[in-house]
């Protein structure tokens, strides 16, 4: 291996990704799902568990430097938990990080979170292989 190859393999890592649950919402099995298809897809994934504040999300992702963060809302709180996420991120200074989630959502609601800066949105029947390639599509590991 020449001395570039192996120098610009040590620059790159893997995309990290962070699965979070925000709100008082108790069903984490979609974001399990979700979060270890994505680990079997290659991604480096870091799962917050339940009940997380916008805050505490915020926290994760400066901690951990992830590259994209994935919620999943099944609770019909996405109108205000997405957004509240996504300021909580800005009042942090974040704004190279890819926001994208999931969970009961009506196709009503699917422009409005768009709008707010959720830039990925699935909805139930979303299958595991079309939001692994969003994934690689739509979000870079930071250099």
């Amino acid at each position: 291996m020449s001395q570039d190859v192996a120098a610009s393999h040590e620059n790159t890592r893997k995309v990290r990704i962070l699965v979070a649950k925000p709100g008082l919402d108790g069903h984490d099995r979609g974001a399990k799902v979700v979060a270890r298809a994505l680990r079997d897809a290659g991604f480096e994934v870091i799962y917050t568990g339940l009940h997380q504040t916008p805050e505490m999300i915020a926290n994760a992702v400066v901690q951990e430097d992830v590259d994209g963060v994935g919620l999943s809302i099944m609770s019909g709180a996405h109108n205000t938990l997405f957004p509240a996420v996504l300021a909580a991120l800005r009042a942090k200074g974040v704004d190279d990080v890819v926001v994208f989630g999931g969970g009961i959502i009506p196709e009503g609601d699917l422009d409005r979170l768009r709008t707010a800066g959720v830039q990925g949105v699935f909805t139930p029947g979303t299958t595991l292989e079309t939001i692994i390639e969003w994934v690689k599509v739509n979000i870079r590991p930071k250099s």
